[in-house]
Order: structure tokens, then C-alpha cells, then sequence
């Protein structure tokens, strides 16, 4: 049994976040997309937490699913909280992804919170004043099959490694807490290979998700679990992540982090966008030649200022990792269109009932059979799938992009429709 996991995601009661994220509509898209397990995101906020109670049944897996529903999307119950406190003189901003087993478990968790002054009804991903490792203490107290995962561990302002209000270590951070965590979030702007470059991070399962705040953003980054039916629990799904277990944890799904909006150091407002590498900002004292103020320092600086092995490195026990771009993506580079246009929406649903949803046919579909119906798209496919791209990475909040075609791509008007 293949299960493609997204375990970070938001709801609607989260800032900055699309008005259509409602329970049903998630298990709908992850369906479209090929996810089998979802995290329910934002369990804190009581609004969405009511209306997972309402929706969700626990089924014998020990994982839950929306009630009458006859292919089940399974949930884990998930949310992330911002920790902003004081530590070593420093003003720290850390965000972890909580995991916990069961509803009863999130109600306990989410009682704790308030009694300690956490407004959970404030934002869908709450803000407190707890040190990172005393929120773990508080946790796993109340549940200790939960799961503490420091969030996208690299993003420069909220994170456990970034460079402008982290540590420089997971132990500075959690102290005696630290053989509690098993795992950390790579996010969007970093990829395994490049944490691979840590030896201190060896130990440690690297898990990647969407951190959605959209369905079409659903399954962006994703981990993907092969196991026997009968194998398919929480609790084995707990020990996979504890223990890195490579025979069942197979590889995770990547954005390529070039895309992520803090790659490379630079300001997006100077000169209509002054970006880097980490080598070239070093040569500029890391000042910007346009401002004279200091550059936004991006995760590739980071990383390396913190690595002790060369870029390219594997460690032995290292999980692979398959890098991807969505499928709507792909059909906007191959028909020249913006993603957010009918005509990419149209096409994308061609597509998806003709091959099936999203991640089996990038995964796995012969790319000949999507040649006889589109030449370009399957083109498309391949070069995503062999990573022959041109990319121009994100610095300081600015996305970067990634080009499939370049100058290759058809007209629009010379496309040959799917159906």
C-alpha cells in the first residue's frame, strides 16, 4: 500500500488563508491530487476544531475519515503554533507542527494552551510566549505518542535554524527535550540535499509537506510510505517517523527550493529585486550595494554557514527524495497561460480524468500514453522528471521560478486539446 502523506496544511481560520479550505473541500482535492492521509491542520482554533468532530469518524487504522465517505481520505489530527520568546539574550520565533493521535488528545492539548493564556480563537495558527521545549514537556504530558516537529527549519524569520531569529542547533533549542524530537520539516525553501550537508541532522527524520494555504496547493511537497494494509495504524505511522524507518518510509516529494521565497539573499525593493548567492553576498560583507543596508540572508547562506560536508554529500541512511512541480504548473508553462486561468483549470481536469489524479500520473503514468493526447504537457512530465529545467531561485519573499520550456514551448493556439 503506497500512502502519499501531507501532514502540514492550514483551514480557513488561519491568516492569509483561502475561504474554501473546509474539511469536505480538502478530502475532495486531496482525491484530485492522489493524497491518502492528511493532516486536519490548525486543530487549536475551536471553530475548526468543532467542525472536525462533526466531520470526522475514527477508523480501526487508528487514523480518521469524513463520515459516508467510500474511498476515505484518512486525517492525522495536526497544527502549527508559533513560539516567540526570549532565549540567550535573543529574540526567538520558532514554529512547530504538532501531530496527535486522536481528537481526544487535541481537546486536552487545546484546554492546556488556553489555561496558559494562548488565544486560540485569534488565528488558526496561535502565536505564545512558550519556550520551544517547554511546549514539548507540555505536550507529550499530555499525549506522548505525539508528534513535536520544528516547521519548515530553515525560513529566515520563524524557524529553528533561520538565520535572523533562530538557534544554530536543534539541541540549543530543546536542551534536555532534544531526544523527543524526531523529526523536522524541510519546507519549501530547503530540500533534503541540502540538510544532508549537517551531520548533526543525520539523526533526524526529514518529513516534507505543503504548508498549504489553498487546495490547489495541497500535496506541493508530500512523504510517501510504502506498507501492508494491515500495517496502515497510527501507531506504525509514529514509529516510522521516531525510528527513520527506510524500508517503509520510501522518499519524500520536493518543491524545488529554488522556488521558495528566501533561496538566495537579496531585497526584493531594491533596484525592482537585488539578489545573490551565499558566495557572492560573503565578497559584499553581506551588504547591499544598492542600499548600504544588510541583506536578507537566504537558506542557502544559512545552510552553509552551518555545514561541515560539500555540497553533493549522502549520508548512508539518508531518505531519498523525488523533486516535482504541480500539474497545474506544468500545463500553464505548456500552453503559455497563467495557472490561475480557466484554461489551465479546464485542462488540468481534462487531464485528470483521463490518467487519474495528480501524483500517479506524474509519478508513475508512461509518459506515451499522455503523448497521444498531448504532445507538450507529456513533454512537460519529462523534463520535470529529469530535471532538465532552468531555475531562477526566491530571495527576501519573492518566489523564485522555475522554467520548464524556456523558448520551447508551443503557441496556445497550436495546442492540441485533450479531448
Amino acid at each position: 500500500m503506497r500512502i502519499i502523506a501531507d501532514l502540514h496544511i492550514h483551514s480557513r481560520f488561519a491568516r492569509a488563508t483561502s475561504k474554501e479550505l473546509t474539511i469536505p473541500n480538502v478530502a475532495e482535492w486531496a482525491k484530485i491530487k492522489g493524497l491518502n492521509l492528511m493532516g486536519t491542520g490548525d486543530f487549536t482554533h475551536p471553530a475548526w476544531f468543532n467542525e472536525m468532530k462533526e466531520n470526522f469518524v475514527l477508523s480501526p487504522s487508528g487514523f480518521y475519515h469524513l463520515k459516508e465517505d467510500k474511498t476515505p481520505i484518512y486525517f492525522v489530527p495536526t497544527a502549527e503554533v508559533a513560539s516567540i520568546y526570549t532565549q540567550g539574550n535573543k529574540l526567538r520565533r520558532i514554529h512547530l507542527v504538532i501531530i496527535a493521535p486522536t481528537l481526544e488528545a487535541v481537546k486536552k492539548i487545546n484546554t492546556k494552551l488556553a489555561d496558559l493564556g494562548v488565544n486560540l480563537y485569534s488565528d488558526g495558527r496561535p502565536i505564545t510566549g512558550i519556550p520551544a521545549k517547554i511546549l514539548v514537556k507540555i505536550i507529550l504530558e499530555i499525549e506522548p505518542k505525539s508528534l513535536i516537529i520544528p516547521a519548515h527549519i530553515w525560513t529566515p524569520w520563524f524557524a529553528i535554524l533561520g538565520s535572523k531569529s533562530g538557534f544554530d542547533s536543534v539541541e540549543e533549542c530543546f536542551e534536555e527535550m532534544t531526544p523527543y524530537i524526531f523529526a523536522l520539516e524541510t519546507g519549501l525553501s530547503s530540500d533534503p540535499e541540502m540538510n544532508w550537508r549537517l551531520a548533526a541532522l543525520d539523526k533526524y527524520t526529514l518529513i516534507s509537506n505543503s504548508d498549504a494555504h489553498s487546495l490547489g496547493n495541497l500535496g506541493r511537497e508530500a512523504n510517501v510510505f510504502e506498507l501492508p494494509d494491515d500495517e496502515f495504524t497510527y501507531d506504525n505511522f509514529w514509529k516510522i517517523i521516531k525510528t527513520k524507518d527506510r524500508n517503509r518510509f520510501k522518499y519524500t516529494v520536493e518543491f524545488y527550493p529554488e522556488e521558495g521565497m528566501y533561496h538566495f539573499d537579496g531585497h526584493r525593493n531594491c533596484k525592482g529585486g537585488t539578489t545573490f548567492p551565499p558566495e557572492e553576498s560573503k565578497k559584499l560583507n553581506n551588504i547591499c550595494p544598492v542600499c548600504n543596508r544588510e541583506l536578507t540572508i537566504g537558506v542557502m547562506h544559512r545552510v552553509a554557514d552551518l555545514a561541515d560536508r560539500p555540497t553533493g554529500f549522502i549520508p548512508d541512511k539518508a531518505i531519498p527524495a523525488r523533486k516535482l512541480i504541480p500539474l497545474d504548473e506544468i500545463i500553464a508553462q505548456a500552453i503559455q497561460k497563467n495557472t490561475g486561468t480557466k484554461a489551465v483549470q479546464n485542462e488540468y481536469q481534462n487531464f485528470i480524468n483521463l490518467f487519474g489524479p495528480e501524483y500517479p500520473a506524474l509519478l508513475d503514468v508512461n509518459l506515451e500514453k499522455i503523448r497521444k493526447s498531448h504532445p507538450q504537457i507529456a513533454e512537460g512530465i519529462f523534463r520535470v522528471r529529469t530535471g532538465k529545467l532552468t531555475i531562477k531561485p526566491g530571495y527576501d519573499g519573492t518566489y523564485g521560478k522555475v522554467e520548464i520550456f524556456g523558448n520551447d514551448a508551443l503557441p496556445a493556439n497550436q495546442q492540441q486539446a485533450l479531448f
